[in-house]
């Protein structure tokens, strides 16, 4: 052995042996071959990202029903009691102890069984049980696929949205929103993949979390706007509309010339991409933003015209922009209804007065959302549209002892679907005759997420992205496509 041989490392010196050498070739090009073929046939599970286009439209998985979601997110666990679970056997034993309940829940020890606190009736042609608290949406009963058995891992409100919306409980993982525009991209160059549209009241209790792009790109991250609070900072004071122009034009030409000679830098064309979005919503933005080009009956219709119930006028907005950027092209529009912890104040968490608290929330959200949908399904738009409404988790059956209110329940909840894809009319899962916890097809919430995923073509198995050597994806290692309630 030469004198340069012996210089080598044991690995080294492995690569001259000629027999060594050919099985690695052949390895390698093993490698190579059965990569390509995964490529050919879209099999690869991360989509593949020209940080310089993110947004650009990329394929699905299979075809897909919907191009388009938006999620009405009720902040702050909706009771299933009082809206969407009818259980007649809470008003048999109204006032009684529930036999082996919980002696304490999460803010303390349990009362006695209480009844609906208001009433139910059936609807449209499936007669589905339907509470008077949210009579306008009580009407699409028939459009709709209920899911009475969904189950949540958190009980408190903060790590409950993250599992909702995240997939974790913990911090740091992506949205919803943010996987399906990292794995799609947009139809639309000139506005975000993914706006968040924020409560009138302020954000809900994890705030940024909710569309936050954990450790994807930071190009996938929702982009926070309303009617109350549009997009700042779009146009610069004291600059002419010429002169602004001129600006962006050579500093298109310098970030060009830059990304030139640093053609492998992924984060600085993502950042230069994300900067020349920033400049085409500075004409396309105030635009969708400007509710006063709708006409009057659509005001009327989603309640905007409201003046005696400012915060109900100001969600019906937020309702109309979330329909203007579907129009538009936005993948993905996430709505809140509700904010932060608050006794119930500023959202749905009905501990204390629950009755007194809806009689203000609901009014809020049910002649808005409603319009919503019918205004989406009168445009032809449902048809590409999926239309979510969903909350972190349930209520007891019982009050709180000493309260009017009930506690957390993440063991048996409702939420539900419709639109683009899904079977209307039909109600899945169960839970308990008292409506404490899902005994009848039972789904964590990685199968709700999973179901909407493959709405929009995109199997929940194969969307991933490697963060810390893992392959992390939105339903973890678990989910299943709740098949039953789509078509």
């Amino acid at each position: 052995m030469n004198l340069a041989a012996e210089r080598l490392s044991t690995a080294g010196r492995g690569l001259l042996d000629r027999r060594h050498f050919l099985s690695h070739a052949t390895t390698a090009l093993g490698s190579i071959a059965l990569a390509s073929l995964l490529g050919r046939d879209g099999l690869l599970a991360a989509p593949a990202i020209d940080f310089a286009r993110p947004y650009a439209p990329r394929p699905t998985h299979f075809p897909p029903k919907a191009k388009n979601v938006i999620v009405i997110f009720c902040a702050g666990a909706v009771s299933q009691l009082e809206t969407w679970d009818y259980k007649p056997e809470l008003i048999v034993h109204d006032g009684k102890p529930l036999p082996g309940g919980p002696a304490v829940t999460f803010q303390g020890p349990a009362g006695n069984l209480a009844r609906p606190q208001y009433a139910f009736r059936q609807r449209g042609q499936t007669g589905k049980w339907v509470s008077d608290l949210i009579p306008h949406l009580a009407e699409l009963t028939d459009d709709i696929a209920f899911i009475h058995s969904l189950t949540s891992k958190s009980n408190t409100h903060g790590p409950a949205e993250n599992f909702l919306s995240t997939g974790f409980a913990l911090d740091g993982f992506p949205s919803l929103g943010s996987w399906v525009t990292y794995a799609l991209g947009s139809e639309n160059q000139n506005l975000p993949a993914y706006v968040a549209i924020p409560d009138p009241r302020g954000v809900p209790q994890n705030g940024s979390n909710n569309w936050g792009p954990g450790f994807l790109p930071a190009a996938f991250q929702g982009t926070t706007m309303s009617s109350k609070d549009p997009v700042r900072n779009l146009v610069a004071p004291g600059v002419s509309t010429e002169a602004d122009r001129a600006a962006r034009s050579l500093l298109q030409r310098m970030n060009a010339r830059h990304l030139e000679q640093h053609p492998d830098d992924g984060k600085l064309a993502s950042r230069i991409a994300s900067y020349e979005l920033a400049a085409r919503m500075q004409l396309s933005v105030p635009e969708i933003s400007d509710l006063g080009s709708e006409p009057a009956h659509i005001w009327k219709r989603y309640g905007a015209d409201d003046a005696t119930n400012p915060d109900k006028a100001a969600f019906a907005k937020n309702c109309i922009l979330a329909r203007r950027l579907v129009e538009r092209g936005v993948r993905f529009v996430q709505l809140f209804n509700g904010a932060y912890a608050s006794g119930g104040k500023l959202n749905w968490d009905g501990h204390n007065a629950l009755k007194e608290q809806y009689d203000i929330h609901a009014p809020i959200l049910d002649q808005p959302a409603a319009a919503l949908i019918g205004d989406l399904r009168d445009r032809g738009l449902l048809q590409d549209t999926l239309v979510v409404w969903c909350t972190e988790f349930g209520r007891m059956p019982f009050f709180q002892k000493g309260a009017l209110g009930r506690d957390h329940n993440p063991d048996g909840f409702t939420c539900w679907l419709t639109g683009a894809g899904v079977k209307p009319g039909v109600s899945h899962g169960e839970t308990d005759p008292l409506g404490q916890r899902a005994v009848k097809d039972i789904h964590p919430l990685y199968d709700f997420n999973a179901t909407i995923l493959h709405l929009l073509g995109l199997d929940h198995e194969r969307l991933t992205f490697e963060h810390n050597g893992v392959q992390r994806r939105l339903t973890n290692v678990e989910g299943r496509v709740i098949k039953e309630v789509l078509l």
